[in-house]
This record gives C-alpha cells, structure tokens and sequence, in this order.
C-alpha cells in the first residue's frame, strides 16, 4: 500500500526537511485528502501537536471523513486515542508517549536518567480500548549514538532531538503483541530524498510479524518496489510533493505482481458496500483506471484493454481503490452509471439494488432537483416536511403492533430524509455521528 502523507503546522499542510527546515506549505488539506484517499491509507500528522507547541484540531476533524486516515502527533493517552477513532480516524500512530515513562516530561537524554523504556501498560491498554489492529507504533530511529547499544538503529522521539537508548528491533519485538503495524522512518535520510538504506528495513521486517509502513528517503520507484517485495507499504512524502513520484505510479509498483502476473483480480463495489462485478487488470488497466477516472480491466477474451461502460456508456467513476493484505487483489470502490451487468441487471451478482438509506436519498435528491410530473416528494418544502417528521414520529409511537410498526417506521424514515436532503445533510453523515457515539 502507498501512503500519502499530510503533515500539518500552524493550520498549514508542510513539508519539513529533517523536521525541521521548512521546504513547503499549502493550505488545501481536505483537497489533498480527498485526492490522496483513492490511492490508499493516508498518514495526518499534527506537528505542532508533536511538539508540544499547541495542535491543528479542527483542521484535522473534517480530513476524517474526507479519506480512510492515521493520525499522529501528540496522543499521549488512551482517551485521546479512543476519541480520535470516534471522529472517524481508522488508526492510530503512537510515538514518544509509548517510550517516555511517566512523570519524565524533559527533553533531555534519557540514556543514563531512565527517562525511557517502552511503556507496555499503555501499549495493553490501547491495544485493549480501541483494538490492536488500529495501533500503530511510529519507530523513528538513527543510528546509534554514542553510549548507546553499537552497531544498530536507535528510537528517538521529540521531533528526533532526543536519543532514547532505545534499540529499534528489541524494542519492537516487545511491542508486537499490542500493536497491529510499525512506523518505520529512517531519520537520517527523513526529507533527503537520497533514496532509502533497505538494510535497516529488511532487519525489522525480518524481526517482526506485524505490518511494516517505512518512511524517509524514498525517492524513486525502484525503491517502492523493492520495500513492497520485503512486504512493506511506503509512506511518501517530500518525494510526493516535489513531483518526483508520482502516486499513481507508485501504487502500481507497490503491487504483488509476481504472485498476480500477468492480471490482477478486481472487485467493483458501489459506494455502500455491494459487489458490483469483478474482472482482471494489467500494468495498463491500474495505470489507465487512474488516469481516466473510470474503471478499467484488461479483457482475457480479446487481450486489450478494456474500460467498463466504453461502448454501453455505463461506467465506474473510482472514487477509491485498496489492495488487500497480500497485494495481489484490488477492491474499487465506484459510482456506476447505469446497470452493470451485460444482462441489464445492476449488479452481476444480482438483479436489483439493495435498498438503503443512501439509496433513498439519491431517489429523492433526484426528484427535489427534477422533479417529475405529480411528483409529490417535490411538493414537501422546508416548513410542510417538518409538519410532516412531526405527524409521522407520533404516528409510530402509537402504533399498536409489528406492521403498523414498520409502516410509521418507513413512511417517518422518508420524511426524515426528505428534511436531511433538503438541508443538505447525507445519510452517510448521520451514519457517520452514530458510529463516532459507538466508538467513542
């Protein structure tokens, strides 16, 4: 998988050098997001948060729900993690709090004070509150210094200022049972874009089972296909934002193409989860899919290439493509156009589309924006559809018995999306606010 990587710093997305020499900044993060979600995971990093010098809240929370997202940078406590997954980040990326031992606030070395040690209890407990597949354990390490254990990487945290004696792989072996993946940045090449030094990579990927993300340095796509034949994701960021890799490319190259030689399998699903279709995709057809926008495979029958919808006008609009854990298998996420199947149906799978609330919304969106001849959804402004939620909730709570149950329920149901249609409001929103009350 390719990561992109969102680094944020006084409200402004940036890119540091070392962590420290600014290179870049830019004030579009919800574009970025959007944009970077249809590649895969992508990593927002609250830098001042980090730091201690205050924190970018409200400018992470919407980027939330614009793209599936890990979140780092000051979480210290399980609190602060569980409300964060609350608000709709899929993981979470611990650094200094899971090495620093409590009550030891400096920034000093800690080599010879015991001012760290990996904090095994917190690790446990977050492991236990939000799930360890959600823990991500941010691994960023130099070589040792001084005094430290030769020969080896050595965790440092504090923006990479302070040294912890802390050796990379013991350290991570220990913390694998309470964590789902690794973070892995080599500091020293972090914002170089001198490529990367795969000996460190391959010693960690070796050590543990867990998944492996590697940051710092990579600047070229050899060396993305060289991280992913070790079984590890790329997270990308100077080489990104300088042009030098292009994202597309990349998660072409992070692919399992030996084990899916020549075509990949494909699931097509619509935005709310049903299976579409499935085909095969080449080099081309992934490369092709990204840069039309729509959903394309390679045909076996006639060994070309071939977009869904070219000659029927049915397409898929990709809205996300994911590869799963072996990376050789795609899901795309799409938008259809019209029926899927060659036979007219919607779905290969199936003839009808299952109805659901975002289902219903769309019909009615579509009616409100044209409406049809005696369309009575057209006629519910603002203040007769109130009227109308108010009529149908006190309806069902006198209904009497199972039928006349799911009768109110349905006909409240519809005017309640009538009014969060009106308003602007998606279910998927609404959906979205229950899932952060279940999280949190």
């Amino acid at each position: 998988m390719v990561i992109a990587s969102i680094d944020l710093q006084d409200g402004k997305v940036v890119q540091l050098r070392q962590g420290a020499e600014l290179v870049l900044q830019r004030d579009n993060g919800p574009e970025l997001a959007e944009e970077f979600d249809r590649y895969g995971e992508v990593a927002v990093i609250d830098l001042d948060a980090a730091m201690g010098k205050g924190s970018n809240r409200e400018l992470v929370k919407p980027l939330l729900r614009k793209a599936e997202c890990r979140l780092g940078g000051g979480i210290k406590k399980v609190e602060q993690a569980r409300e964060w997954v609350s608000l709709g980040a899929k993981k979470i990326i611990l650094g200094s709090a899971a090495f620093r031992k409590a009550g030891k606030e400096g920034n000093g070395p800690g080599i010879d004070g015991g001012e760290f040690g990996l904090q095994l209890p917190f690790l446990e407990e977050l492991a236990r509150e939000i799930g360890r597949e959600r823990v991500i354990l941010a691994v960023d390490a130099r070589l040792s210094s001084p005094g430290s254990p030769p020969g080896g990487y050595e965790i440092v945290v504090d923006g990479w200022k302070t040294p912890t004696g802390l050796d990379l792989i013991k350290t991570a072996q220990a913390a694998e049972p309470y964590v789902g993946e690794f973070l892995f940045t080599n500091v020293d090449r972090e914002g170089t874009m001198t490529g990367i030094d795969l000996a460190p990579v391959r010693a960690l990927r070796e050590a543990v089972s867990a998944g492996v993300t590697v940051a710092g340095g990579v600047a070229s796509l050899e060396e993305i296909e060289a991280l992913a034949a070790l079984g590890c994701d790329v997270q990308l960021g100077m080489a990104l934002y300088t042009g030098k890799v292009n994202l597309a490319d990349a998660f072409v190259r992070s692919l399992n193409w030996k084990k899916a030689s020549p075509a990949i399998p494909v699931i097509a699903q619509s935005p709310d989860g049903q299976v579409l279709m499935t085909g095969f995709a080449d080099h081309e057809a992934v490369t092709e899919t990204f840069r039309r926008g729509k959903l394309c495979f390679h045909s076996r029958s006639r060994d070309k290439l071939w977009m869904k919808g070219e000659s029927s006008g049915n397409t898929l609009t990709l809205l996300r493509l994911r590869a799963d854990c072996d990376r050789d298998a795609l899901l795309a996420t799409v938008e259809s156009a019209g029926p899927v199947c060659h036979t007219g149906a919607w779905s290969c799978f199936t003839t009808d589309r299952r109805y659901t609330g975002e289902f219903l919304q769309n019909i009615i969106a579509e009616r409100l924006r044209t409406p049809r001849p005696g369309s009575y959804t057209a006629t519910l402004d603002d203040d007769l559809v109130r009227e109308k939620v108010r009529e149908e909730a006190e309806e069902l709570c006198t209904a009497c018995n199972r039928e006349e149950i799911i009768w109110e329920a349905a006909d409240l149901l519809y005017f309640a999306t009538v009014l969060l249609t009106r308003a602007g409001v998606t279910v998927k929103e609404v959906l979205d606010e229950l899932d952060r009350r279940h999280k949190k």
